[in-house]
């Protein structure tokens, strides 16, 4: 049974349909229902494409994005000689569709899938990024995977891929899986970033929760693609919370005494600004402008027990990257590493299912 919000979202009662995403679709006025069809159903397709396109190479997502120009202004030539055959231009309105997302236990076919989301968080680090979704395929009663729904009968196409994943959201127990490759890259990957990075106090505290396996430790895993809305974490965090009770009943080892979540987010950077403060104090330099990946995240980084981040701009490839002029305010890719308690998780999800309302 499904309930619909006042914000046009659905959330569930089972766990099989977690939200639905709103896309907002130009069109004219006075178009027939097989056009207002076709238009909804290249929307669908350009929207897959664009998860796909994002987790590409830098050559790759040039090649694409000039073959997308030129289809464009094929496209565009050929409306333009449509409309100067028309009488009179019609007004824009614009129309709404509706995108069933599903969340789903991950299975075998989502591995792809989940190991690009799992390659946009870590880049370059040295992980075994196979073995990790490996192990979250493997033990699939914890956590869910964001779909599209199956049920697209009047939108159906060739090029919508089933099997795209878009979201990840699941835990992993760093504390008592040491015996895996993949567990002993991330607790060493950890170590050394607080080392470099964090503070004497937040270093001394996450070198202690990753050496007292009394304190289980937690990697909350909280990845999805740009542009799906942060509202659909709240029934993914939910999901996951009743997961790991399930399984914490059943003796298996999801029992944390804390989490550790690592976030993704850009900062600005004015070079103008930069310039004229070069011989000034550093207390009279503004704080740059911070953007969360995920928005839900600046609420766990509120309620975080310690904290540090470090620029990845060496090592990103992601769309915000480029040749930036003098005047331009670039956008600085970073990591933020969460240490929290597990007793937290719930109030955060309630303070958050708050804010996004």
């Amino acid at each position: 049974m499904l309930i619909r919000s006042p914000k046009n979202f659905i959330f569930p009662c089972s766990r099989k349909n977690y939200d639905w995403v709103m896309l907002r679709i130009p069109i004219t006025k006075k178009v027939s229902k097989a056009k207002r069809k076709e238009q909804a159903k290249a929307d669908l397709v350009r929207l897959n494409r664009q998860f796909m396109t994002m987790a590409a190479p830098v050559k790759k997502r040039d090649v694409a994005r000039n073959f997308e120009d030129r289809n464009s202004d094929d496209n565009d030539q050929s409306s333009s000689n449509n409309e100067d055959n028309e009488k009179e231009v019609l007004d824009e309105e614009v129309m709404e569709i509706q995108v069933d997302f599903e969340g789903r236990n991950p299975l075998d076919p989502d591995y792809y899938g989940i190991k690009t989301l799992l390659q946009q968080l870590f880049l370059k680090a040295h992980i075994d990024l196979g073995g990790l979704t490996d192990l979250i395929i493997s033990q699939n009663y914890v956590g869910s995977v964001v779909k599209q729904s199956e049920d697209i009968d009047e939108l159906d196409d060739k090029d919508i891929d089933a099997n795209n994943v878009f979201g990840i959201t699941t835990v992993i127990n760093l504390s008592t899986g040491q015996n895996y490759p993949c567990i002993q890259q991330l607790r060493e990957l950890l170590r050394q970033l607080a080392n470099e990075h964090a503070t004497d106090a937040a270093n001394t505290m996450i070198k202690h929760v990753l050496e007292n396996d009394s304190e289980a430790l937690g990697l909350l895993i909280n990845e999805r693609f740009v542009n799906i809305l942060a509202q659909i974490s709240v029934p993914l965090l939910e999901n996951l919370v009743a997961e790991i009770k399930r399984a914490n009943n059943k003796k298996l080892p999801f029992n944390f005494s804390y989490y550790i979540l690592i976030c993704k987010l850009h900062k600005t950077e004015d070079k103008k600004l930069e310039k004229k403060l070069k011989h000034k104090k550093k207390d009279n330099i503004e704080e740059p402008t911070i953007i969360w990946s995920n928005p839900e995240e600046e609420i766990f980084a509120e309620e975080a027990t310690v904290s540090f981040e470090f620029s990845v701009e060496n090592e990103s490839d992601s769309g915000l990257s480029g040749t930036w002029t003098e005047t331009d305010d670039e956008m600085i890719p970073y990591r933020r590493v969460l240490l929290f308690e597990a007793n937290k998780l719930q109030p955060i999800i309630d303070k958050i299912k708050k804010h996004i309302s």
